[in-house]
């Protein structure tokens, strides 16, 4: 099987990447993370342009998809420029609502696509209480047992690892559906949170690798650059591997979503935990080899470490994605 992009593909890519290198997206970042939401808005609206939430709406609601290999094309880039929000949630909400059919928030599905609507999601049963952005989202929807419900208010930020993640717990909410198919609803959208997760943690890791290997050749020590030394070559040189290994498992894991393969939600839990545990590695690393300098909150850097942790987390631990690959 072929797991290499095509043009289209490609050329997409390289257009997301160029129009979020002009903006400025760690100010966005910094922004969001402060609690001032307004510049993250303004690249939402620009990414929503671009097409990016339109790709896991289906055409029958005004979008373009759902196109799972296009959609993690675009979230290796959104990881790679670390922008911030509930982009995950946001189009495993279009994954959740589309597979319950008709809902009171089937309505959502338009906006989403459009970007007018950003929405949060929050499986307990999956990854703890809390929903990511609830306090900037335009709605939450809370899934517990077979019930889902669109919440009412959100409780008071929480801390988090990354400070641009801020976490508040869903409150109340109106039913919207339930019973066993909002089961099915919430395990496919699991499967499209985790293959976007991953491919957001493979596109930060590669930001991280670029950023170091960057330095490393500037850094001098005894007269050096210190990228001339054996020791960091090979500390570079295992990050490279793990993040090329990760790769073809999630363009893999996209075609099989894409072509609803029973074995799709193994592929999926190994493309999360081999883009995770790369990504972590790689932050591991940019840490290390940037000295004392890469624990400075001033150096943009840092917006991208204190990422890979909750990212490898999020929506699969390790443990569990490995599980769920042994099980298959």
């Amino acid at each position: 099987m072929r797991f290499l992009l095509d043009d289209e593909q490609r050329e997409f890519a390289r257009s997301l990447d160029g129009m979020l290198t002009a903006a400025d997206t760690p100010g966005a970042v910094r922004a969001w993370a402060a609690g001032d939401t307004t510049p993250g808005r303004e690249l939402w609206t620009r990414l929503a342009e671009a097409g990016v939430f339109a790709l896991a709406v289906p055409e029958r609601h005004d979008g373009l998809g759902p196109l799972p290999v296009e959609t993690t094309v675009a979230f290796t880039e959104l990881g790679r420029h670390a922008v911030p929000g509930p982009l995950v949630e946001t189009v495993a909400a279009a994954a959740l609502l589309d597979a319950l059919g008709d809902t009171g928030a089937t309505a959502l599905l338009p906006q989403i696509a459009t970007g007018k609507a950003v929405v949060s999601l929050c499986v307990p049963a999956l990854g703890g209480p809390y929903a990511l952005d609830a306090d900037a989202a335009d709605a939450v929807l809370l899934v517990e047992g077979d019930t889902v419900r669109l919440a009412e208010a959100a409780g008071p930020v929480q801390p988090s690892a990354d400070p641009a993640r801020r976490l508040a717990r869903p409150l109340g909410g109106t039913v919207l559906a339930k019973g066993p198919a909002v089961t099915a609803a919430t395990a496919h959208a699991a499967e499209v949170a985790a293959l976007a997760t991953a491919a957001q943690c493979l596109g930060l890791g590669r930001a991280l690798l670029d950023r170091t290997v960057e330095y490393v050749g500037q850094r001098r020590q005894f007269g050096v650059a210190i990228g001339s030394f054996q020791a960091v070559k090979h500390r570079l040189a295992d990050t490279l591997i793990a993040l090329e290994f990760a790769r073809p498992l999630l363009h893999s894991a996209a075609l099989a979503l894409a072509e609803g393969a029973d074995h799709r939600s193994a592929e999926i839990a190994a493309a999360k935990v081999t883009a995770g545990e790369a990504a972590y590695a790689a932050a591991r690393t940019a840490l290390q080899l940037h000295g004392a300098v890469g624990y400075t909150e001033e150096l943009d850097l840092a917006l991208w470490i204190r990422k890979a942790r909750p990212l490898r987390d999020a929506w699969g631990t390790p443990a569990a994605c490995r599980a769920r690959v042994l099980a298959s």
